[in-house]
C-alpha cells in the first residue's frame, strides 16, 4: 500500500451541540484499496497498510467501539500479529492518535502525528510524500470545505509530491471514508472508492463532486417527503 491520512475533528452540529467526525483516506498504485485500508465509525478512523492485514482495521474499529483508547487497542493487535514488522497502522479516536510503522516496510517508509492526525505511507518516492500530505491537510483544517474534500487535497498533496515509487503499476486506486457522531445519516458521498484508475485521486474528486451534487439535488426535489420521514430511496 501507499499513503494515507486519519484524522479527527471537533465541531458544533446545528442544535448547539458538541459532536466528533473522523475521516480517512488513501491511495496507492494496485486496485481496490477502499476494501482493504480504510475504516472509520463514530468512534474514530484506522488505517492498515504496507503487507495489509484487514483484520486490524476491523478489530481496531470495533475495539474503539467497545471503548479501548487508540492506542492501546492498536497497539493490542499489532502485539498479537506475527507480521507486525511488515505492517503500517495508524488512526485517531477522541482523544488520541496512534502511528507505528514496522521495520520490514518498504522505502521510503514512514508516519507523522499530529494534534489530531495520523499520516504514513511506504514505497514512497520519499518523506516528500507525507510531510506534504499532513501539510495540506493542517493548512485547510479550520477551513468551511467539508472534511472529505479536504481529505483529497491532502492526497492530491502527497501524490503532487511524488506519491507511490511503482511508476510501472498503472492501475491505481483511492478511496475516503467520513463518520460522524450525529444521529443522522452520514451523506452518500462521504464513502466513495475509485477502484481502478490511473488518475485515482482526480477522478476520486470528480466522484465526490458528482456524488456530492447528485445527493443536494435528491434533498431539494425531496425535502418535504424527507421532512415528514418518507425519504426512501
Amino acid at each position: 500500500m501507499t499513503f494515507s491520512i486519519c484524522v479527527r475533528e471537533r465541531y458544533t452540529d446545528g442544535d448547539g451541540d458538541d459532536r466528533v467526525r473522523y475521516g480517512v483516506a488513501v491511495t496507492t498504485r494496485l486496485p481496490g484499496v477502499g476494501a482493504l485500508c480504510p475504516f472509520a465509525s463514530a468512534d474514530g478512523a484506522v488505517a492498515t497498510q504496507s503487507l495489509v492485514n484487514v483484520e486490524l482495521g476491523r478489530k481496531g474499529i470495533e475495539y474503539l467501539g467497545d471503548g479501548l483508547a487508540v492506542d492501546d487497542a492498536l497497539e493490542a493487535l499489532l502485539n498479537a500479529d506475527e507480521g507486525r514488522p511488515e505492517r503500517q497502522l495508524h488512526g485517531v479516536d477522541a482523544d488520541g492518535t496512534f502511528a507505528f510503522s514496522g521495520d520490514e516496510c518498504r522505502d521510503w517508509y514512514g508516519h507523522v502525528e499530529g494534534e489530531n492526525y495520523t499520516v504514513a505511507g511506504n514505497l514512497l518516492t520519499g518523506e516528500d510524500v507525507i510531510d506534504d500530505t499532513a501539510a495540506a491537510y493542517e493548512s485547510a483544517a479550520h477551513g468551511d470545505a467539508p472534511l472529505a474534500e479536504r481529505l483529497i487535497d491532502a492526497l492530491a498533496a502527497g501524490h503532487a509530491a511524488g506519491g507511490d515509487k511503482r511508476e510501472d503499476l498503472d492501475v491505481q486506486s483511492a478511496a475516503l471514508l467520513v463518520r460522524n457522531t450525529e444521529e443522522a445519516d452520514d451523506p452518500y458521498y462521504d464513502d466513495l472508492r475509485v477502484d481502478a484508475s490511473e488518475t485515482p485521486v482526480a477522478d476520486l474528486r470528480e466522484t465526490y463532486e458528482t456524488a456530492k451534487r447528485g445527493y443536494e439535488a435528491v434533498l431539494e426535489r425531496y425535502a418535504d417527503e424527507m421532512d415528514a420521514g418518507d425519504g426512501g430511496e
